[in-house]
């Protein structure tokens, strides 16, 4: 028999959960962000960002380096 793709070690186990914590501060931090920031200083309407921000990573990271205006 062999093994389950469910069953992972210990350390896999930890890594993906460090992971997932970093992932939702990253998202949350994204939020506080577009929710206090003043919307001229958005790029594009703030509604759009919600989205964008809940796509995994990509969205989050793509609010802070494009959607800011310097």
């Amino acid at each position: 028999m062999t093994k389950a793709k469910t069953d992972l070690s210990p350390a896999a186990k930890t890594g993906l959960g460090l992971a997932g914590i970093v992932q939702v501060a990253f998202a949350f931090l994204a939020f506080w962000d577009l929710a206090h920031r003043d919307a001229r200083s958005v790029r594009g309407p703030k509604p759009v960002w919600i989205p964008v921000i809940l796509v995994n990573w990509l969205g989050p990271a793509s609010y802070f380096l494009f959607g800011i205006r310097r």
